[in-house]
């Protein structure tokens, strides 16, 4: 396990394995969702563009896009709210083929944050662009330092602009997924991805306490590979998060 914790306000930074490579998972899919937006605000892309749903494009996993009828057309805004709040795999292939792989890896060079680095489309190892990397990692790779400098950067208004982050802030607080760094933390308003495989279990989180926290924590080769909400890996991120909420006091007063 390793992770990276941020108290923004107090520039306080701790992490353990932080700069060790870790698979992102669905992680990964925060990077795609920056690039998307910046793509946007520079004109060469339109959260109102078309993006149509063919057979060959629907792959398994999570999601809803998969059951849809051949035909069906999205929006690119419509696909980056269903990549983040319910981590649909087809959609974030959808806009993986809209933007271009590379496209990823230039912006995350541009925020410096030149490990991160998204591989393939979802569950289409043929289409990798770093095929030794993906065989290693999977969908994607960063270390916990990185990712958690994304959403601080996010946090700030400074991974797009102030407005384009505070629109990827609101989709990542309607995350349809809170077993993990949520699952003790009494509702305490995050924004917040998540990502599995059998081995792997990661989160990054945006904790709104008395502070402005981030907290990312990645896990792999895990021994534990039951698909359970005990799952070894799974719980510790739990505990985490569990954690954070104690150490910072929890959700400010109310005003």
């Amino acid at each position: 396990m390793g992770y990276s914790v941020i108290d923004i306000e107090n520039n306080v930074r701790f992490s353990r394995r932080g700069d060790e490579k870790f698979p992102t998972a669905s992680l990964i899919k925060v990077p795609i969702l920056v690039t998307v937006y910046d793509l946007v605000a520079k004109g060469q892309l339109s959260l109102s563009d078309p993006l149509t749903v063919l057979k060959i494009d629907q792959v398994p996993g999570s999601g809803i896009i998969q059951h849809l009828h051949n035909g069906t057309t999205l929006t690119v805004q419509d696909a980056a709210w269903l990549m983040i709040i319910i981590s649909d795999n087809t959609a974030t292939n959808l806009l993986l083929d809209r933007i271009i792989i590379r496209r990823v890896w230039n912006k995350m060079d541009s925020l410096g944050l030149g490990q991160t680095r998204v591989h393939s489309k979802s569950f289409l190892r043929s289409s990798s662009v770093a095929m030794d990397s993906s065989a290693k990692y999977g969908l994607g790779v960063t270390t916990p330092n990185e990712i958690a400098r994304l959403f601080e950067l996010l946090a700030l208004g400074k991974a797009v602009n102030p407005s384009s982050d505070s629109a990827m802030l609101n989709i990542l607080e309607h995350t349809d997924y809170d077993v993990m760094m949520q699952r003790f933390a009494g509702g305490v308003r995050t924004a917040h991805k998540s990502g599995e495989t059998d081995q792997v279990r990661t989160e990054c989180s945006l904790f709104r306490l008395r502070n402005r926290i981030v907290a990312c924590v990645l896990t792999k080769e895990n021994k534990d590979t039951r698909w359970i909400v005990d799952n070894e890996a799974q719980l510790t991120v739990a505990r985490m998060g569990e954690a954070i909420i104690k150490a910072w006091g929890g959700a400010p007063p109310a005003r």
